[in-house]
């Protein structure tokens, strides 16, 4: 709806303008929030999400003393102006300077963009500033003193370089005779009140700056991609920022737009030549060739390195099938079963936790469908084994002295 049109239509009635008014949507503050997870090789055990979101406010004026105290600050551009005066010596909080943040722990959900899976992130508030303005501060408590002290001398406490329990300071800010920045971390819920000592006729927040603590899930229990998801918090009084009943917000809505991004490391080497498997008995053809010895089987273990920061699934595929598993034939069209199995790193389980060896790799899936990172395991050596069982190879002996062939396909899989 149109403000200048309700006000045309609406002259001849009184009531009609003011719910015009309050029909109006509030349009809000919207505020990005990016973090990202890729695993480093130096920290393989380091399975965290890192803030992305460039600073703004305080913490990008104070970027040395924020870093100090492990905080970062975003602003938000939504002004509280005063809606009467604050009165010297006020008892009740809510008629003054008063902060209540939204400190609790809050649940939101994040989609992947693509796969729509859904992960649950949490966040609290922990820390708030703006810039106070009023009259000159020094006129406001009768002369005589110079900025800084006037600013103190105004509220109850000191001035705001000390917070109002239970709030915290950050150790620096900034003024003038007519404003003061500052900074407040907030560990513990409560409401935070400077009591005027003096008489204000008007005071203004410039701005809304706030840091906050996330509680990500594990990446490497995430897919590769992008998700996202949004948090609204309201503001006025009794809201989720509660300024008090003087301290006005100019927007109710501060949305907050998450961005998780997770860019996943799957890589698998196989040493030179190791794509051509020969497979031999225990000691070689030697011990059957020269002192007779049935081989009891044929086998080959072929080494890979693996480096993987998400869950991954492995698949089989075989140029010839022979059951569920991929099959060997001679020039005649005798054809014995090959069985291959896996053996994995530490830190790459089962999702009940538990090791991975010789875990047979089948055409239909089953056992290998996921697994799972501990940590980042970053070029760590793995196994497969290659093996014709003994009944089977009794059988290709009666086959004379031909040769088996046949190829199988390996694939680790991070699309599950």
């Amino acid at each position: 709806m149109n403000v200048s049109q309700s006000i045309e239509q609406c002259l001849g009635a009184g009531a009609c303008l003011l719910l015009a008014l309050l029909a109006m949507p509030a349009s809000g503050v919207d505020m990005p929030i990016e973090a990202e997870f890729k695993p480093d090789p130096a920290n393989p055990h380091l399975n965290k999400f890192e803030n992305k979101t460039p600073n703004s406010g305080y913490c990008a004026s104070y970027p040395t003393q924020c870093q100090s105290l492990g905080i970062f600050s975003l602003r938000a551009p939504i002004r509280f102006d005063s809606s009467q005066p604050i009165a010297a010596l006020h008892t009740d909080p809510r008629q003054g300077a008063m902060f209540d943040a939204p400190t609790e722990w809050r649940e939101l959900t994040v989609v992947h963009r693509q796969t729509q899976e859904q992960e649950t992130v949490k966040i609290r508030m922990a820390g708030f500033g703006s810039s106070y303005v009023t009259e000159n501060v020094i006129d406001l408590v009768g002369g005589g003193v110079p900025a800084a002290g006037a600013h103190g001398l105004l509220w109850t406490g000191g001035g705001w370089l000390r917070s109002a329990p239970p709030c915290t300071g950050s150790g620096l800010a900034a003024y003038t005779d007519t404003y003061y920045t500052f900074f407040w971390r907030t560990p513990v819920e409560g409401v935070c009140a400077k009591p005027a000592r003096f008489d204000i006729p008007w005071l203004r927040y410039n701005y809304l700056d706030f840091t906050y603590e996330l509680i990500t899930p594990n990446p490497l229990g995430m897919s590769s991609g992008e998700y996202e998801g949004t948090y609204q918090y309201t503001l006025g009084p009794h809201q989720d920022f509660d300024m008090g009943d003087v301290m006005l917000p100019n927007d109710s809505l501060l949305t907050l737009n998450f961005t998780l991004r997770v860019e996943h490391d799957l890589k698998v080497e196989v040493p030179p030549g190791g794509n051509r498997i020969e497979l031999v008995p225990q000691g070689g053809w030697q011990a059957w060739l020269n002192q007779g010895r049935k081989p009891a089987r044929l086998f080959r273990d072929q080494t890979f390195t693996i480096s993987a920061s998400s869950r991954f699934k492995m698949q089989l595929e075989c140029e010839r099938v022979m059951g569920d598993t991929c099959a060997l034939r001679n020039a005649a069209g005798h054809q014995v079963p090959l069985n291959l199995s896996v053996s994995l790193p530490n830190g790459l389980n089962r999702p009940d936790g538990s090791a991975v060896s010789r875990q047979p790799l089948l055409l239909s899936g089953a056992g290998t469908e996921q697994f799972d990172p501990r940590y980042y395991v970053n070029r760590r050596p793995g196994t497969l084994h290659f093996e014709v069982a003994r009944e089977h190879v009794e059988a290709m002996l009666t086959q004379g002295g031909s040769t088996y062939s046949g190829q199988a396909t390996v694939i680790w899989d991070s699309d599950l």
